[in-house]
């Protein structure tokens, strides 16, 4: 069967190996890292310091705020922690259906496979007398037609097995650390309508710090990043805050 193959070991040509060695590519390769820590400090940042607002606006406590804002923290990292396990658990679940689809496809039907790989190849520009070749050296390497197949047919890649666990440890601590920001002032300051304004300029200061390394590391543009996430958090607390004024004149 073709899972039970092994892969075999790539032959490359001497002065071909020599460039590669020689040649060190610098791409970023900690995206799935980087997309959790997003997740986690942008929520963090965002809905702790609406709540702690929104409670100010109703003259609560200093010590109010926190007890309240650090239950949010603590059921808002658990919660979106085991979002975070879910989600890449499901993704490794549907990878391996897929997988096990496709393997019996090689295996019942390798023409038709065959003829997919070649439509592929056709698709990047590659004529028949030059991809008829590469569709037989898959078909003799059935571990490697069925890689070829999950990454360029279906566009999947095999995701880590310890993603889902490092997935939700990682939004989960990204939650708390950007969920206590907040309400920092509120631990120092007994007077919440005081402590409110020294939250909003840390928070604002933070979530434009957060805005720019993640323009930066996404590949957007930084300064614009940093305004869009601040306005979001600010138009968050704002609402809160008014919100609770209203309600609690």
């Amino acid at each position: 069967m073709a899972a039970q193959n092994s892969r075999t070991t790539p032959t490359i040509e001497p002065e071909k190996q020599t460039l590669l060695n020689h040649h060190k590519e610098k791409h970023f390769t900690a995206g799935e890292i980087v997309r959790d820590i997003i997740i986690g400090v942008s929520d963090g940042l965002t809905v702790p310091f609406a709540l702690a607002a929104g409670l100010s606006g109703a003259n609560a406590s200093s010590s109010i705020v926190i007890t309240a804002g650090i239950a949010e923290v603590a059921a808002g990292a658990i919660s979106m922690g085991l979002g975070g396990y879910l989600a890449a658990k499901s993704e490794a679940d549907h990878y391996a259906r897929e997988l096990k689809r496709e393997e019996e496809e090689i295996i019942s039907v390798p023409d038709v496979e065959a003829a997919e790989v070649a439509e592929i190849l056709a698709e990047y520009g590659v004529e028949p007398h030059e991809y008829a070749p590469v569709v037989n050296a898959l078909r003799k390497r059935p571990q490697a037609w069925l890689d070829f197949m999950m990454k360029f047919e279906l566009g999947l890649e095999k995701p880590d097995p310890r993603r889902a666990l490092q997935s939700a440890f990682n939004i989960a601590v990204s939650y708390i650390l950007g969920g206590l920001v907040p309400l920092l002032p509120y631990m120092f300051i007994p007077r919440a309508q005081d402590a409110v304004a020294a939250s909003v300029v840390i928070t604002i200061a933070a979530l434009l710090i957060f805005g720019y390394a993640k323009g930066y590391f996404t590949g957007n543009k930084p300064v614009k990043s940093a305004f869009q996430t601040a306005l979001i958090g600010a138009i968050a607390s704002a609402a809160a805050f008014g919100i609770a004024k209203v309600i609690h004149p």
